[in-house]
């Protein structure tokens, strides 16, 4: 191979869609209303699944319960079983536009941060992971460990989720 071939595969980080953000604006996925306030100095740099970027002081945004494989196993039909669970996120609360035209290609990652890249299959099951301390190389290691989760032709997409917390942070699909 030389110095002008690339093998990077390219694999897009996904918001919250802004159908279920429309809803989660109104009522969260374990049944209780949005409570908007104001983000602080203080708090700035909690991560919007909504943007994929990080709050900033005087936002407008909320903290609410999100249970992404289950709104994704009724848009495909798919029965998750116990493998469906939900979890805290912040959105804005109203819409923002979300990522816009360019957005961070793996948000929320720093190198020496951890996180927990989590296989799914077409049912909804779990189909594996992997823990990735987030090295100097932010986009080769996600890269990698996205070549690696889809050469398993089962598949079909991956959450990306905080080890400190276990929050879910972003959905990637399997490259079309």
């Amino acid at each position: 191979m030389n110095a002008t071939t690339s093998t990077r595969t390219t694999h897009t980080a996904r918001p919250i869609p802004d159908a279920a953000l429309a809803e989660l604006r109104n009522v969260d996925d374990a049944g209780r209303p949005c409570v908007p306030y104001t983000e602080t100095e203080a708090d700035a740099g909690s991560p919007l699944r909504c943007c994929l970027r990080r709050t900033e002081a005087g936002e407008r945004i909320a903290l609410v319960s999100y249970a992404p494989l289950r709104r994704w196993a009724a848009e495909t039909g798919a029965e998750p079983g116990a493998y469906d669970e939900q979890g805290p996120v912040f959105i804005h609360t109203e819409p923002c536009g979300g990522p816009g035209d360019a957005p961070a290609t793996y948000p929320f990652a720093r190198p020496g941060v951890l996180r927990t890249v989590r296989r799914y299959d077409a049912r909804g099951r779990i189909a594996g992971g992997r823990m990735i301390d987030v090295p100097e190389a932010v986009e080769e290691g996600f890269d990698k460990v996205f070549a690696e989760a889809f050469a398993d032709p089962e598949v079909a997409f991956v959450h990306v989720r905080a080890v400190e917390y276990g929050c879910f942070l972003y959905e990637v699909r399997r490259p079309a």
